[in-house]
């Protein structure tokens, strides 16, 4: 088991937790949870013991392994892949090196047999000689075959190399499980491949993610890090959403009671304290008041943005014709003859085994980038707001504030509307006044939103819209989405997105592209088998 007793930890006089004490227990999957910047990797950390907390101490039940998802993707560009799965498990991992430099000893002594006899029944013990074996039925579920075990890490592809730290860390039946960001940079069968192993995991996994989906899936157990605590709940994320919602509308309630009980009372003992006929009820009144507890509720690091977007007419039956539209880069064709036409009420999600493709297409569709050979056209009462997945080139130059940035696209030009606009997408007071060439990656998305939503579009172009998002603030921007009545372009690795948003599938792979009127989960379904 793994716990904590009262760990506090404060950066640069900002306190991240404050005496948190919790359990986290075998046959439990914990998805932590908060906003960006409240501390979840640091917390995971703390957990690993890669940093130590101000105050309290963090216990694992003597003799079990904890192991964690490395970050480091060059810490080990000089072993093999087989090399790096084993050394998941460190302790088998060193006695199957001390057992190979003994057996390779010349001068094999009879104190070299007793110390290999010894290893050898802990090898026995740990089922070393599965391991092997093992490490390699796990990189086949991840997607990598025998042909990648002898190869260096530093000769695989970044997705690979990923694929091997994930195996890493699952390796060798672990007793602890800590996963930051796990589904990161994992492909649809990889996914889902993780997913059937922590839903058939037997000991304790604590689990950081953005996707919603993957929460729902795997999660036995949400840890809700805010108001500089942690807090456990039973079920997966739609359950605490919905419970957490609930019980922050009872505390609302009760203080706005609280609040206008108390002012009733003190008018009471404000008109009738001079009146000596009234004097003991006035008493009585303030004796009331002074029991009536009127605590400020905490102030949440939780915020939703407000993401809805309007047209400002409506998109007649011409959208969009795609004919034929090919492109290479790098000497790699990224497209290869695509064709299709969007149709009204299309909500499109893109697909592709090289991100690339999609947006290589998105730059084409919105007028970055031009393609080599093919056409499209866009319908004449079309009316399109495109997010791309790279859009530092609007904020370089940085001598705008935000205010002023924003204004350059909206209509009314006012400070009060600008300002009030930006505080609905999370920028109040000075945060308005902030230079676009500071901000941080979430902000310059939550500004892109902003701006497509004041073009009041019929066609909305997205390519990766939860990309530095919490999940607050991917759950606003899926909602809005969602409701929003024109036709949608969409490309994005979040499961929820695309199967709440998509009512059509289209796939850009070579030579196995498919254009499909069904949802993402319908899709997926025939895909995995």
């Amino acid at each position: 088991m793994l716990s904590t007793h009262n760990v506090a930890l404060s950066f640069g006089g900002q306190k991240l937790f404050d005496d948190v004490s919790i359990k986290f227990t075998p046959g439990n999957c914990y998805g932590l949870i908060g906003a960006n910047g409240a501390g979840k990797s640091t917390f995971v950390k703390i957990l690993s013991g890669e940093i130590e907390p101000n105050t309290g101490s963090v216990e694992v039940t003597p003799g079990q392994r904890l192991s964690v998802l490395k970050q480091d993707h060059f810490k080990y560009d000089e072993n093999t892949v087989m090399e790096t799965m084993l050394m998941g498990n460190e302790r088998l991992f060193s006695i199957m090196k001390e057992k190979d430099a003994l057996y390779a000893k010349e001068d094999f002594s009879d104190e070299d047999g007793i110390r290999t006899a010894e290893l050898e029944s802990e090898f026995a013990e740990m089922n070393g000689w599965e391991a092997e074996s093992d490490a390699a039925i796990m990189l086949s579920g991840l997607g990598l075959d025998d042909s990648h075990h002898h190869k260096l890490m530093k000769d695989l592809k970044f997705s690979e190399k990923v694929k091997v730290l994930l195996g890493q860390a699952l390796f060798g039946k672990p007793d602890v499980l800590l996963l930051d960001e796990p589904t990161n940079n994992l492909d649809i069968k990889a996914i889902n491949w993780l997913e059937n192993f922590l839903l058939n995991f037997e000991n304790t996994v604590i689990v950081v993610s953005h996707d919603r989906h993957f929460l729902n899936k795997v999660c036995t157990h949400i840890a809700d890090l805010d108001f500089k605590k942690i807090s456990i709940y039973a079920g997966n994320y739609d359950f605490w959403r919905t419970s957490s919602e609930l019980a922050q509308r009872l505390r609302s309630d009760q203080k706005r009671k609280a609040e206008e009980k108390a002012k009733e009372l003190k008018a009471f003992i404000q008109r009738f304290s001079a009146n000596a006929s009234k004097s003991s009820q006035a008493t009585s009144r303030q004796k009331q008041l002074e029991k009536l507890q009127l605590e400020d509720l905490p102030i949440s690091s939780r915020k939703y943005p407000f993401i809805h977007f309007e047209s400002e007419r409506e998109v007649g039956k011409d959208i969009l014709k795609v004919d034929g539209l090919s492109k290479t880069i790098d000497g790699v064709k990224v497209l290869d003859n695509v064709s299709f036409t969007l149709n009204k009420n299309d909500k499109v999600v893109f697909l592709s085994d090289n991100d690339l493709s999609v947006t290589s297409l998105f730059s084409i569709l919105g007028g970055d980038m031009e393609p080599d050979s093919g056409t499209y056209t866009w319908g004449v009462t079309t009316k399109m707001a495109y997010l791309p997945r790279n859009h530092e080139h609007f904020f370089e130059e940085g001598k705008y504030s935000i205010v002023d940035w924003l204004r350059q696209y909206s209509k009314d030009d006012h400070e009060t509307y600008i300002r009030g606009f930006l505080g609905k997408m999370l920028f109040s007071g000075d945060d308005a006044l902030k230079k676009t060439n500071v901000l941080s990656g979430g902000e310059k998305v939550r500004c892109m939103l902003s701006k497509m939503m004041l073009t009041e579009p019929n066609v909305i172009m997205l390519d990766g819209p939860t990309n530095h998002l919490d999940l607050e603030s991917i759950t606003a921007v899926n909602e809005g989405v969602e409701r929003f009545k024109g036709t949608v372009l969409l490309s994005t690795h979040d499961h929820e997105f695309m199967q709440t948003v998509g009512n059509r599938i289209i796939e850009l792979n070579p030579g196995v592209s498919e254009d499909r009127m069904c949802t993402y989960e319908d899709y997926l379904e025939r895909k995995l088998k």
